[in-house]
């Protein structure tokens, strides 16, 4: 009797010993992920930015987006590119965005004193000025920006109402010469477009746009521009989400900076 009762006391032990096991067991197979967490690791919040930008960013801003998200890969990012007339309209009107970059101050107004985007926020991270462009064969034979007021050349510029566009007056207004363009476009891009064509003889741009068609136009020396600067304020709006700000800083920080003026646009002044 008295062996029976100790070999019951030696199996009562074993099974607490392999319970406890077994409890030990589960919890050091959780406590990793647990202590990870709290140690603060990887930041793993993710979301999808939409960024509204001027259409003479098409060219550059996704690349800069591939050198964001190799620090930021919990980001992905879709960009909205136009006229930035209609895209602070668009924001003002509730459309989802949650980073505006426009192609000058007056678009950025419009939509900071509806209170859609961080006034207090808004920074200049680039500059940009207009050039001439002709088709590569150039038809007309124009070399000076006076040539495009002479009768029956096809000039496109931008509407009034768009950055480009507005730049465009103040160059009329600032040599004297009167532009009677054959058609007005909502976007930069749209007058490059008509140049490429052929649809038009020339089409002021801006010189980023210019150098991004590389061959595709022939650039005309346009000195009178070189005073009329736009330039390009960057902000969150106010329903950015988390991540929109991380975009802006990098588009203003060192690497947005160089790979901006690779592409042709001004610094910041």
């Amino acid at each position: 009797m008295k062996k029976f009762a100790l070999a019951f006391a030696g199996l009562l032990a074993l099974t607490a010993c392999g319970s406890q096991a077994t409890s030990n067991s589960d919890q050091s197979a959780t406590q990793p992920a647990a202590s990870s967490a709290a140690a603060g690791g990887t930041d793993q919040t993710s979301a999808t930015l939409t960024i509204f930008a001027a259409a003479s960013l098409k060219n550059v801003f996704p690349k800069i987006y591939e050198e964001f998200k190799k620090t930021h890969p919990n980001y992905t990012i879709e960009f909205s590119f136009g006229g930035s007339s209609e895209l602070a309209t668009q924001i003002n009107n509730g459309a989802e965005a949650d980073v505006f970059a426009s192609a000058n101050e007056k678009q950025m107004t419009v939509a900071s004193d509806a209170g859609n985007v961080d006034a207090a926020g808004t920074r200049i991270f680039a500059t940009n000025t207009l050039t001439l462009v002709t088709p590569p064969s150039n038809p007309a034979g124009i070399t000076t920006l006076e040539d495009v007021t002479r009768e029956g050349v096809k000039l496109v510029v931008c509407a009034e109402q768009v950055p480009c566009g507005a730049a465009t007056k103040q160059l009329a207004e600032a040599t004297g010469f009167t532009f009677t363009p054959v058609s007005e476009e909502q976007k930069v891009t749209d007058v490059l477009a008509k140049v490429t064509s052929g649809e038009a003889d020339a089409g002021l741009v801006y010189v980023t746009d210019a150098a991004g068609a590389k061959d595709k136009v022939k650039v005309v020396d346009t000195p009178e521009a070189n005073k009329i600067v736009n330039k390009y304020p960057i902000a969150v709006t106010k329903s950015a989400r988390q991540g929109a700000q991380a975009f802006v800083d990098f588009v203003l920080g060192e690497q947005g900076q160089s790979m901006l003026q690779d592409a042709g646009f001004g610094a910041p002044r």
